[in-house]
């Protein structure tokens, strides 16, 4: 069975004889017959009965009745066909934050190449506020980051959550201490991200209702703060994610319901999910899993 031979029936139920539908198709009337009689013997059952030239069958009327779906289905697995095809050559380019481009995506380029290895990626690292304005201008085709606070020009796909921890040296005062105020943490100078990090946000806001306001330090990449925490008195604010040097623990002490969501982030009106960029999402959230028992 091919889209010829369904084209074909489709049209002389269309056109009501097999000399219009033979012209239509500008076929020779003997091509449709064949046709036809190729259908027929494919499915093991006469559609026209003999001696009338366009009369169905029972069983005729009944794949007449479906002929119309098949045709687009076929049509539709032939242009995704296509689209595959012309994805296998070309580039991606891809937004993410600090932390995945450290820990999940070197895995996620390794095991991507093996399905797509004439795909090139291109990777832009930086804070959501940095990764949404690209987007805007067009430099990325997607990006894997925090849910913006103007989220109607975005869809957002949520893969998993990040939430605020609190560090300092191990021999800093608070080190040992279990169950830590939020207020205590204010007493020493406190080292945070940079003002337009995502979490750096929701900081602000709590300590908005604080009446304590601590010395700031500011620091661009989170992943730099333990360091600066290692030799500066202070306490440091970063993603639970964000790995320790020897010598700087996590504190006892948290935000509550402070998780941010980390997600897939599109322009709303280029939402549509290619292949290979299905195929990311899925590796990231693969990579996630396996991450999350040593700090994820």
């Amino acid at each position: 069975m091919d889209l010829r031979e369904l084209t074909a029936f489709q049209t002389i139920i269309q056109e009501g004889t097999f000399s219009k539908a033979a012209a239509k198709l500008n076929y020779a009337q003997s091509t449709i017959t064949n046709q036809i009689q190729r259908l027929e013997k494919e499915l093991g059952i006469p559609l026209f009965k003999r001696g009338w030239e366009a009369e169905l069958t029972p069983a005729g009327m009944i794949f007449a009745g479906e002929v119309d779906q098949l045709i687009q289905h076929w049509l539709q697995v032939k242009d995704q066909a296509k689209a595959l095809e012309r994805e296998e050559i070309g580039s991606l380019r891809v937004g993410t934050v600090e932390m995945l481009s450290h820990q999940v995506l070197p895995n996620v380029l390794r095991r991507f190449q093996e399905y797509k290895p004439r795909i090139a990626c291109h990777f832009v690292v930086g804070n959501t506020q940095c990764l949404t304005a690209r987007m805007l201008q067009n430099e990325l085709d997607f990006a894997i980051c925090g849910e913006p606070e103007d989220i109607a020009r975005f869809y957002f796909e949520p893969l998993y959550e990040e939430r605020i921890t609190f560090i300092a040296a191990q021999d800093h005062p608070l080190a040992q201490g279990k169950g830590i105020r939020f207020e205590e943490l204010l007493d020493y100078p406190v080292i945070v991200g940079g003002p337009s990090c995502l979490y750096h946000l929701r900081l602000a806001r709590r300590l908005a209702r604080s009446p304590k306001m601590p010395l700031l330090h500011t620091v661009s990449q989170i992943s730099a703060i333990p360091g600066f925490v290692a030799q500066v008195p202070s306490v440091g604010a970063v993603l639970d994610s964000v790995p320790l040097p020897d010598g700087v623990v996590k504190l006892d002490a948290e935000l509550q319901d402070e998780a941010i969501p980390v997600g897939l982030l599109h322009l709303r009106k280029d939402h549509y999910n290619s292949s290979f960029i299905s195929l990311i999402a899925e590796l990231v959230r693969e990579e996630l899993g396996n991450k999350r028992p040593n700090g994820f």
